[in-house]
């Protein structure tokens, strides 16, 4: 098969589109057909070398976790999916990545796709979905009637991040550009802060839950915005964990985990009309060196999707 595939770390130029051997699903897994593949800010860290001493050992590497796609064969165990299903679903990061016109995936990675949603739109929502599921659910158990402070709410996480804390019945306050002020009201976001123009911590107070996407001194900001018992979920880690306790706030560190049940509720979720993902950039896979160089920027709205059939 085709795939994207990397021996050695540095920039999007190490990327090679060549031919690999198509793998195999084993028990617990399904062999999916891609269809299309999401980019990640995830992919290109790894890629470049961020986490180099756990991943050497995996090169050559085929990046990407996002995959929209048909089932192929369903392996040993396997009752939940069956030849011919449309699935989605994010697989996490390893040697079997997504940017190939196959790969094989652990059966309780992935759901079947929304039914309303072609797969280059589907193959943009797993990982984004989840983060923002597992962070403000799972991790910062948002209630209805709570404020939530979305940085970075025109992004890939954040703008279903906005949407799902409003299905939730919160408050969503959210950062972005000017270019992107519209984009914010157009989705549900119920007060909007140009963070080119205004200082965040200088409009808001007592924000129950804090989702910060963008680290550095944002985070260290956005402590004293949280009222007491506050919670502010990082998807960059914590950097400081001592300064959350000086203002009387949690802060976590979170890292996603894949879950096909969470998917399918996503997917219910988005055939319902209640969660709509953008995607901003659609390239064949071949470009993905591109793709690569464009999320690296951070200035995407919405998703970047690579279509491989």
């Amino acid at each position: 098969m085709k795939a994207i595939r990397y021996h050695s770390f540095g920039g999007p130029e190490v990327l090679r589109y060549e031919d690999v051997p198509k793998p195999e699903a084993r028990s617990g897994e399904v062999l999916i057909r891609v269809k299309a593949t999401g980019v990640n800010p995830i992919d290109w860290k790894i890629r470049a070398g961020y986490m180099k001493e756990f991943f050497q050992k995996m090169l050559p590497l085929i990046p990407g976790g996002d995959v929209a796609g048909v089932v192929e064969a369903a392996g040993p165990g396997v009752t939940d999916f069956k030849e011919g299903d449309e699935v989605y679903g994010w697989l996490g990061t390893g040697k079997n990545g997504t940017y190939a016109e196959y790969v094989a995936a652990d059966a309780q990675a992935i759901s079947l796709k929304p039914k309303s949603l072609d797969f280059v739109q589907a193959a943009g929502i797993p990982l984004a979905a989840l983060v923002a599921w597992q962070t403000l659910f799972d991790t910062a158990d948002l209630k209805f009637g709570q404020t939530v402070l979305v940085h970075g709410a025109s992004g890939g996480i954040g703008h279903l991040a906005v949407q799902l804390a409003k299905w939730k019945g919160a408050k969503v306050i959210g950062t972005a550009s000017t270019r992107n002020q519209d984009f914010l009201r157009e989705i549900g976001t119920d007060m909007v802060i140009d963070y080119q123009k205004a200082r965040f911590e200088d409009m808001v107070r007592n924000i129950d839950v804090v989702l910060d996407t963008q680290a550095g001194d944002t985070q260290r900001r956005s402590y004293r915005v949280l009222k007491k018992g506050g919670i502010l979920v990082s998807t960059l880690g914590i950097e400081n964990p001592d300064e959350a306790a000086k203002y009387g706030v949690r802060a976590v560190g979170f890292i996603n985990h894949p879950d096909g049940g969470e998917l399918k509720q996503i997917a219910d979720l988005i055939d319902e009309g209640k969660l709509k993902p953008t995607i901003s950039t659609v390239m064949p896979l071949k470009d993905a060196a591109r793709a690569h160089e464009l999320s690296q920027t951070g200035h995407s709205r919405g998703k970047i999707v690579l279509k491989v059939d």
